[in-house]
């Protein structure tokens, strides 16, 4: 039993080693530059043991992006948000974005060429677009909840809103914005979304 309890983890650090090394490949490199034989080097490993663990570049891609969520729940989790208003969360999810692009700008550089690609190829966006549905509904509900408890603007479109706060977000990978223009970035976006105090 303890065996095979270090057996799975020895794999998953393995495949913990294989979605890291992918994920730099990428950001270095952009997804068409990624090739399974420089992850295998990356990580010391030979070919056919990175086949047993990512038959495929597609399953890669989902280890890759399995990971990447991972660390956005561990990310959302570090912070509680129990009992927030709906402009509190908003205000943390901010926070959250801007951890991850002065922490680990990778994450989101990542995340924005998966998101690309997965416009013209179906089987990356059977991996991506369920991640990024799914955040947007999370920050959906969010200018709902804001808007039922008054802190935000009561007559948001909560989808509209969240595609909106995505699209800045991911603007960030091209306009590379320091922090002092990020937080006035976002102090706009807030003033247009809070409810107006009578």
């Amino acid at each position: 039993m303890e065996q095979d309890s270090q057996k799975r983890e020895s794999s998953d650090e393995r495949r913990h080693a294989i979605a890291d090394a992918a994920r730099a490949l990428i950001v270095e490199k952009g997804l068409e530059g990624l090739r399974m034989r420089d992850i295998a080097a990356r990580v010391g490993i030979n070919i056919a043991t990175l086949h047993y663990h990512v038959p495929s570049k597609e399953a890669l891609v989902a280890l890759v992006a399995q990971r990447l969520k991972a660390e956005f729940v561990a990310q959302d989790m570090s912070h509680p948000r129990e009992g927030k208003s709906g402009l509190d969360l908003l205000r943390m999810e901010f926070d959250d974005a801007l951890e991850s692009w002065e922490q680990a700008p990778e994450r989101l550089a990542v995340m924005a060429e998966l998101t690309e690609r997965a416009r013209r190829d179906p089987a990356i966006a059977a991996i991506i677009q369920p991640m990024r549905s799914g955040w947007l509904a999370d920050l959906a509900g969010l200018f709902r909840k804001g808007a039922a408890d008054g802190s935000l603007r009561a007559d948001i479109d909560a989808y509209a809103a969240a595609r909106i706060y995505a699209g800045m977000v991911a603007s960030w990978r091209i306009s590379r914005p320091d922090r002092e223009d990020v937080r006035t970035v976002f102090a706009e976006f807030e003033r247009a979304f809070i409810a107006r105090q009578i």
